[in-house]
């Protein structure tokens, strides 16, 4: 049975250190599933969409949405029976073992390293727009070492400090999003577009499977738990709400960018290209303001949520214990957030992390399926109480949503699959290879304790 954890302290590998704090309310933790959801690919969704589905693309949201909702109902179910940091990691370990919880982990991570070094990337890209030395060359390494540096140390000050950056920026990146829909939907030919056109099958199963990864990022929510207040109640409003208003924006901008702009389709620029239309040249310039923004915010709840992973990994001992570290004075898990920010830099500037978004796709598919199956085993293990969600009809709803998730996997391309598979395995090596390092260590340890009694 999963054991709650005190709020005073915790205990890595044994040694009492101290212990996080719940400081992150409902907007707090909606803040960080919304930036989780919405980043930088929403600006060239839309034509993506609709290259596959002309006038019938809204369509295409509204069934990714509804196969989403059903993943984002078992989340809402698993986080709410276990309210310590970890999300998918910390559910697979408890239902599955160990050995599973540590590949769900390790995917996981991979997934938040992945979508680190990409969003830096964009986020200076769109940089160039208005100071073109910054998207590329010198540049560009210097404006990602400005954004993750300045990102981790708010999050090395405290969890409320990293939060209220994360909140900040959400406003800052839906005012822009805002304005386009509200604006662009009077300039709109209703003509373009039907809610209820009868889509081709192929493209609409292509056009789902994209749209899908794009509601991804929810999960970011379900990790810093153990700072998160009253986390059985908030964590299933956080993360319906999100979904809701990610499916209403996405809906609308889809119908605002095929009303407005001829030849959406074949635009590599569809929401700025479609802003100039209906606001002149300032359009463009606001929209990929949006986009600074919306990168910023994606990587803000990035830095937030990816170190708690490796925290909880080294707190059950699965990587060094000094992961686990919590700072006495500002009380984060400083060294994770230092070793992550660290590695996505890396990856950001001078990797090919190409191969980390391959691994990204088939990720995220195995943590939605684990997270799934997961829920009717947590219902056996962990007591049920009156303030934590459940959902309704048994196992109808996880049972759904693991079909849904194994399908999107049938949907994944050869190379997402071998490079994928190749991360599962190295995870596996590298989880035995710690395992044996811990076990010589203590081994080693008891001999020296046995010498120095002895003498």
């Amino acid at each position: 049975m999963a054991a709650e954890k005190s709020e005073t302290g915790s205990q890595a590998n044994g040694a009492s250190s101290p212990g996080l704090v719940r400081a992150v309310g409902l907007f707090g933790l909606t803040s960080i599933s919304l930036n989780g959801v919405i980043g930088s690919g929403i600006f060239v969704l839309p034509a993506t969409v609709a290259a596959l589905l002309g006038p019938a693309s809204p369509v295409a949201y509204i069934i990714a949405a509804t196969a989403t909702t059903l993943i984002v109902m078992c989340f809402a179910e698993a986080g709410s029976m276990i309210a310590r940091t970890g999300g998918p990691y910390l559910y697979a370990k408890e239902a599955f073992g160990e050995v599973v919880g540590f590949e769900i982990g390790w995917m996981f991570l991979l997934t938040r390293l992945a979508a680190g070094a990409a969003i830096s990337n964009a986020f200076a890209a769109y940089l160039g727009y208005f100071w073109p030395a910054l998207g590329s060359g010198a540049g560009r390494a210097l404006a990602i070492t400005l954004l993750l540096f300045h990102l981790t140390l708010l999050n090395l000050l405290g969890i409320r400090l990293g939060a209220g950056v994360v909140n900040l920026l959400t406003i800052a990146k839906l005012l822009p999003l805002f304005l386009f829909i509200s604006v662009g939907l009077f300039f709109v030919d209703h003509d373009r577009y039907s809610l209820f056109a009868l889509a081709d099958a192929e493209g609409l199963r292509q056009a789902s499977l994209a749209l899908i990864f794009a509601f991804g990022g929810f999960e970011n929510a379900s990790v810093p738990s153990e700072e998160v207040k009253d986390p059985a109640r908030n964590l299933p409003i956080a993360l319906f709400t999100s979904i809701g208003l990610t499916t209403i924006i996405y809906i609308l901008i889809q119908i605002v960018a095929l009303g407005s702009l001829p030849g959406l389709a074949a635009d590599a620029t569809p929401l700025a290209s479609a802003g100039r239309v209906f606001l002149g040249p300032i359009g463009a310039g606001i929209i990929t303001l949006g986009a600074i923004l919306s990168t910023a915010g994606s990587q803000s709840a990035l830095i937030l949520v990816g170190p708690r992973i490796l925290y909880a990994i080294g707190e059950s001992g699965q990587l060094p214990s000094l992961l686990a570290r919590v700072h006495p004075k500002y009380r984060t898990p400083y060294v994770s957030v230092i070793v992550f920010a660290v590695i996505t830099w890396v990856a950001a500037l001078f990797g090919s992390f190409a191969q980390l978004v391959a691994v990204s796709a088939m990720a995220r598919l195995l943590f939605s399926v684990s997270t799934c199956l997961a829920v009717p085993v947590l219902r056996r293990k962990i007591r049920a109480t009156p303030e934590r969600f459940r959902l309704p009809g048994g196992i109808a709803i996880p049972a759904l949503a693991t079909v849904v998730s194994v399908w999107l996997l049938t949907g994944i391309t050869r190379t997402q699959a071998i490079t994928g598979a190749a991360a599962l395995l190295f995870g596996i090596l590298f989880y035995f290879f710690f395992r044996m390092l811990a076990k010589r260590s203590k081994e080693t340890e008891r001999r020296m304790k046995f010498l120095t009694t002895k003498k």
